[in-house]
């Protein structure tokens, strides 16, 4: 099976966009960082238990755009009045200790085969740019598109610049196409949710990772590969490099077995059973 590399006839460069929670990290990446967010006096406990209580309704319920609104919401709402710089400060404080360990090893190995054949790796992420930049860097993003906050005399005034979310996601991946040349009729994307759809579509190589009951049903129906991440292991522990099984086969047309990745012949059989 070929492997996702440029024929000869195509020279420009190929980019792999990543979604961050469930896609990269098994986790939200928000949620993550509530319990040094509350011992600094950012939040309280009560305001941690909702928000981890709403993540879990989110993560079982699935993805639509109504609760995703609605945790926007209560988001922005909770960060208002926040210092950039102390959120800052946290976030680069803790951030191997909280978020090494939730990220993917399938995630990493397939993001270091990526660059190993040249492709640049973005991680477009709902998050804010406060955490997702921090983590982009860590996993060795070429770079990442996130969410933005109105800051306002260094605070957060609640308002958003810009939600990278659904549509937008779209939008950020046609725009960095524009500015960097990638060929999106040969880019690839990797999500886990449903709302992440009109990015997947604007690729010639979409996949679905732990995806979302409606995303799985979509992925089905067109055929698009579905891969299963389930082994969160700390970078620490890893040899940052592809092995030669995982570069052998590639990072999308093949069984990915070094990479731990599960396979689904979409068009062959259907799941029966499986946890979302």
């Amino acid at each position: 099976m070929a492997e996702p590399t440029s024929s000869p006839a195509s020279t420009g460069p190929v980019a792999a966009f990543f979604d961050l929670d469930k896609t990269i990290i098994a986790s939200s990446s928000a949620l993550a960082f509530s319990k040094p967010l509350m011992r600094q006096g950012l939040i309280s406990r009560r305001a941690a238990l909702k928000s981890a209580y709403a993540q879990l309704v989110f993560s079982l319920s699935g993805a639509d755009e109504g609760r995703t609104e609605r945790m926007r919401a209560e988001i922005s709402a909770l960060c208002t009045g926040w210092d950039v710089a102390q959120v800052r400060a946290i976030v680069n404080e803790t951030l191997h200790d909280i978020v090494d360990p939730l990220v993917y090893e399938e995630a990493a190995e397939l993001i270091a085969s990526h660059k190993a054949q040249g492709h640049d790796v973005i991680v477009l992420s709902a998050a804010g740019e406060e955490v997702v930049t921090p983590i982009a860097d860590m996993i060795g993003a070429t770079r990442s598109v996130a969410t933005r906050m109105e800051v306002v005399d260094g605070r957060y005034s609640g308002q958003v610049d810009f939600y990278c979310y659904g549509e937008q996601k779209a939008v950020a991946a046609k725009q960095l196409a524009a500015d960097h040349g990638y060929d999106l009729s040969r880019c690839f994307a990797y999500t886990d949710s449903s709302t992440d759809v009109p990015m997947l579509e604007v690729v010639g190589n979409p996949f679905a990772v732990n995806p979302d009951r409606a995303l799985r049903r979509l992925a089905t129906e067109r055929n698009w590969p579905i891969l299963t991440f389930d082994n969160p292991v700390s970078l620490r522990n890893r040899i940052p490099a592809p092995s030669a099984t995982t570069l052998a086969v590639g990072v999308g047309l093949g069984a990915m077995a070094a990479a731990g990745v599960t396979w689904y012949g979409l068009a062959r059989r259907k799941r029966g059973g499986s946890p979302e």
